[in-house]
């Protein structure tokens, strides 16, 4: 008797239906308006920057809550204690992440603004690009990697536990390797946007997540209680929709005058960060590949490695080489450059999740 073939589910991940369908078109759109009215409007803009605590911007952490916040109502505390029975793709992630990654950046950096670009620019200038790239390069991502996970149905408990072992690598190992890869005697971690960023992006919405799961599942059983939780995350997805795209506005209305002014300058940046992250992506996606894992495993653990914490980027920029320098302006491209990177990832993780479905399990 011939094996049964395994199933794919052919429903649009996350469930989102008409704008997860046209999720690229939303998102192409607001680019451009973000452009367009980051040009007309600065001050609007400016105002919008300006509401900040230690460089974390309130108005983008609001819409970034509405990103993660499904996703962390998905999320079961009990059920964290079994990630251990499943190793493989948190230890994919973290090797891409802390031995692989940073130093792929700063090598890509390193060919491109000191040979490829270099008749192009001023010396000074190439080696501002190369030091925020090599910043960008050295951290991971944290709340966003939520909102990736979700789109490509993730599972939730183990994306949680990614990024808090990340979290907690970053606090020891960001500042040695920055100051290894860019060698500076000492570099000074901003505590306040890290801890912030934290707080705001992962812990809050998830205690807020498990408070709307415990009311929804109190009293029932099981298969009922996923089922309420199910159904209250398809009422609330949309809005994980809505806030991605306003991010995009806003990010991009922040640097509209930067991207009219250089866009030579924000292309030749552009170039190393799209072969970092797709190859980055292709190494992780890849080795889960070949460890066999469960795409719901597979696709978040790609995903985590190849976005970037960009708050943080941004501030230490700052911190070492000011607000007007070339290294702040290489980090702020990453932020530009990586959704739609990420949703075209997303795509692709989407459309070979059968690559995954033939694998067994972890064991």
């Amino acid at each position: 008797m011939s094996r049964p073939e395994p199933q794919v589910d052919a429903r649009p991940a996350g469930g989102i239906g008409f704008f997860e369908t046209w999720l690229s078109v939303w998102v192409g759109v607001a680019i451009l308006a973000g452009t367009a009215l980051g040009a007309l409007a600065p001050g609007v803009f400016a105002a919008l920057a300006s509401l900040e605590i230690a460089r974390v911007n309130l108005p983008v952490g609001l819409l970034i809550w509405l990103m993660v916040f499904p996703m962390m109502v998905n999320i079961d505390l009990g059920s964290l204690r079994q990630i251990g029975a499943r190793p493989k793709g948190l230890a994919i992630t973290l090797v891409v992440n802390w031995l692989i990654k940073p130093f792929t950046m700063a090598g890509l950096a390193v060919l491109f603004f000191e040979f490829v670009f270099a008749p192009f620019l001023q010396p000074q200038d190439a080696q501002a690009y190369i030091a925020g790239l090599i910043i960008l390069g050295a951290a991971p991502c944290t709340a966003m990697v939520f909102v990736w996970s979700q789109l490509t149905r993730g599972d939730a408990n183990y994306t949680l536990v990614q990024v808090a072992a990340n979290d907690v690598i970053m606090v020891f190992a960001f500042a040695p390797i920055v100051a290894l890869l860019l060698g500076v005697t000492e570099v000074s971690v901003p505590w306040s946007t890290l801890l912030i960023s934290v707080g705001l992006y992962v812990i809050a919405p998830l205690c807020a997540g498990a408070i709307v799961r415990h009311m929804l599942t109190r009293g029932l059983a099981l298969p009922d209680a996923e089922a309420a939780v199910d159904a209250f995350t398809a009422r609330i997805k949309p809005l994980s929709i809505v806030g991605l795209i306003a991010t995009v506005v806003i990010l991009f209305g922040f640097q509209g005058r930067t991207l009219l002014t250089q866009p030579v300058v924000i292309a030749m940046i552009s170039v190393p960060l799209l072969i970092q992250s797709y190859g980055i992506f292709a190494i992780a996606y890849g080795a889960a590949w070949l460890a066999r894992t469960p795409f719901s495993i597979a696709a978040p653990c790609a995903l985590i490695g190849t976005s970037n914490f960009f708050e943080l980027a941004v501030a230490v920029a700052i911190s070492l080489f000011g607000l007007n320098s070339g290294a702040a302006l290489a980090t702020v491209v990453g932020v530009l450059v990586e959704v739609p990177v990420m949703l075209s990832l997303v795509a692709f993780a989407n459309r070979t999740q059968g690559w995954f479905n033939t694998a067994p399990p972890e064991n």
